[in-house]
């Protein structure tokens, strides 16, 4: 008898899936085909959720099958980040007039991603503060406790790394092993081998132009393979966040979020207002903070369906060339750091939050300047090196924790509503590389006004 209702659930998600090919063929634009697969996806969640109940059989089984579709796709995303990262950012150095303006270019995509996670820091402090966040607030039940403990097993893992080595790590040894996505600084090492190959381009074209000429013509080749891959894979994306949302929303412990729905409102807060002032630095800069938002937005809800800002990469490309005006290799060098860098909501906002709720348990007074001062430095130094997939913000937690001497297993209080937060840090951490990407570009004269002001929908346009 189960069968014959996981049978029907995937009947449903096909005729959602066909709706929703339905309104593509009806050359429905793509922003409002992922804005209804998301609505779609949280209704169809709840509805398994309230039918079956959390942990059911039935349940589990289903949302086995629809993380067919899900998942897939996430895999299907992270399969295309290597080449297009390594062919794209190659290209766009070929095409720089000099070498001088690489450095420019990755010096204020990294100065506007750290300075950018700073101020998240300080929103983050001033949410945990405003609603008066203390991990004395929360009972420990054995999830928690067994979160705590494998906090610390990993923390144990990195204990002896100093920030230098954590720095170091991002220099490639084995181009092929980051090519696999080994390391969580995989994809920083892909960017570093492919800008030195770009460069040593640049110096082959001055010495033996013919030989560059061949090569050229190899990467524009390959370049149009791999964009027109991305572009099949980005007509899947209603596809993947339907049954993204779907799986979070039926897995969502309800009970959990009410009893921490003051950490979670409190995390919102920050997260938003965050937000807000991304819109203000972008209209600072002369640009229409509504306009971004449209262009943005497919690569926003993705991050927010997925927690992957990793994942995002395609999309958060595509998003800053098509739509925000960006140039190829700004795109490619924000998008490529920000998945691993200056994370605003991962790394900015999360650790310090958690840093002002459990500094109490231990004697320290969390409005002190000699804590707050250094937690803030701290977190912008810790930033570097978080790996833009689950766990991630984890890792910046347990950095920034021991740095300022307290206890690390505290992190894992915030368990069962880790999920439904983690979703609006990575939408932020995503949004904040597509910032760098276009205020860079910005400030660098490279961008391109008349594109970003184009009312037609970046996706749309990403895959036709």
């Amino acid at each position: 008898m189960d069968s014959v209702f996981i049978i029907l659930n995937i009947a449903v998600l096909f005729i959602v899936i066909g709706l929703l090919y339905y309104m593509q063929k009806k050359h429905i634009s793509f922003g409002k085909r992922v804005l209804t697969a998301m609505g779609v996806g949280v209704v169809l969640g709840a509805i398994l959720q309230a039918v079956y109940g959390v942990g059911s059989d039935i349940l589990t089984r289903t949302l086995d099958w629809y993380s067919i579709v899900g998942s897939g796709y996430v895999r299907l995303l992270m399969l295309i980040v290597v080449p297009l990262v390594m062919v794209s950012i190659i290209r766009a150095i070929i095409n720089l007039e000099k070498t001088k303006e690489l450095g420019k270019m990755a010096g204020w995509v990294i100065g506007i991603l750290v300075g950018t996670t700073m101020i998240a820091a300080v929103i983050g402090i001033g949410s945990a503060l405003l609603f008066d966040l203390s991990a004395d607030q929360i009972e420990a039940g054995q999830a928690e406790n067994e979160r705590a403990s494998s906090i610390e097993e990993r923390y144990a893992s990195i204990e002896d790394q100093t920030t230098p080595q954590r720095i170091l790590a991002f220099i490639p040894n084995n181009i092929f092993l980051d090519m696999t996505g080994e390391r969580p600084t995989s994809v920083i090492g892909v960017v570093i081998f492919s800008l030195i190959a770009g460069v040593a381009v640049l110096g082959v074209r001055r010495k033996y132009p013919e030989q560059a000429e061949l090569f050229v013509k190899g990467v524009n080749a390959i370049f149009a393979v791999v964009m027109r891959i991305v572009t099949l894979i980005l007509r899947l994306t209603p596809y993947g966040v339907l049954a993204l949302m779907t799986n979070m929303v039926a897995n969502t412990n309800y009970a959990g979020v009410l009893e921490l729905g003051k950490f979670v409102l409190a995390s919102y807060v920050a997260l938003i207002t965050m937000f807000f002032i991304h819109l203000v630095l972008v209209a600072g800069f002369g640009l229409n903070p509504m306009t971004y938002v449209k262009k943005a937005y497919p690569a926003l809800a993705f991050a927010f369906t997925s927690r992957s800002s990793a994942g995002t990469l395609p999309i958060n490309i595509q998003a800053q060339k098509n739509g925000l005006g960006v140039d190829d290799g700004t795109a490619n060098i924000s998008a490529s750091f920000g998945a691993t860098m200056g994370q605003n909501g991962c790394a900015g906002i999360y650790p310090v939050m958690l840093a002002v709720m459990i500094a109490p348990t231990v004697g320290i007074n969390p409005l002190a300047w000699d804590f707050l001062i250094p937690l803030i430095v701290t977190t912008a130094i810790s930033s570097f090196g978080v790996a833009g997939v689950g766990g991630g913000a984890t890792f910046a937690a347990i950095i920034v924790l021991s740095s300022m001497g307290l206890p690390v297993g505290l992190a894992g209080l915030l368990i069962s509503v880790e999920a439904l937060i983690d979703m609006g840090r990575t939408a932020l951490n995503v949004n904040g590389s597509m910032i760098a990407g276009t205020l860079t570009s910005k400030i660098l004269g490279s961008h391109d006004v008349e594109k970003f002001n184009d009312k037609n929908s970046v996706a749309d346009k990403a895959v036709v």
